[in-house]
């Protein structure tokens, strides 16, 4: 199944941690990468005062459960210092599952796909970007696009995600 998740970060070496998910997510084979978008900087969406976050999407594809993939990104994120303190506070790595496959949960752990996904331009653009022909809930990404305001997600060219090391 296609696996989407967008990484953001905000607090220390954005781009560093950023990379260090990338290299974490993949370190065993039930997780094959596919595609990483390029990297954007992006202003706060919600929640309190803060910098501006460095968001990008990563493909992949994997016969893991999803309850399985939550768990492992939740545990990226801890290794890379996450604390969850205020909802939409700032954080050194966010790691959210968007979309499994064709997949459709919605419990108590997990909802997918994400619930707000369609209406965020800060994971929208960067997935289109990686997967162009991307399909959110039968509709494409790049057509979600289309009625949302996007002028807060700015590439950063000079900023490059390499796939796992």
């Amino acid at each position: 199944m296609k696996v989407v998740l967008a990484l953001g970060s905000n607090l220390g070496d954005r781009l560093d941690t950023l990379q260090g998910a990338v290299d974490s997510l993949f370190d065993s084979p039930e997780l094959e990468f596919v595609a990483v978008s390029p990297v954007y900087e992006t202003d706060p969406v919600g929640g309190p005062e803060q910098g501006p976050y460095l968001n990008a999407v990563v493909i992949a594809r994997s016969d893991l459960e999803p309850h399985v993939l939550l768990d492992r990104a939740q545990s990226v994120e801890n290794a890379f210092g996450r604390v969850r303190k205020e909802r939409w506070g700032a954080r050194t790595l966010d790691v959210d599952l968007i979309a499994v496959g064709d997949v459709a949960c919605d419990d108590s752990e997990l909802t997918l796909p994400h619930p707000r996904a369609h209406e965020r331009a800060f994971v929208l653009v960067p997935w289109a970007r990686a997967d162009p022909e991307a399909v959110l809930s039968g509709r494409r990404v790049a057509d979600l696009l289309a009625g949302l305001e996007r002028d807060y997600v700015r590439l950063r060219a000079d900023l490059i995600l390499q796939g796992p090391a």
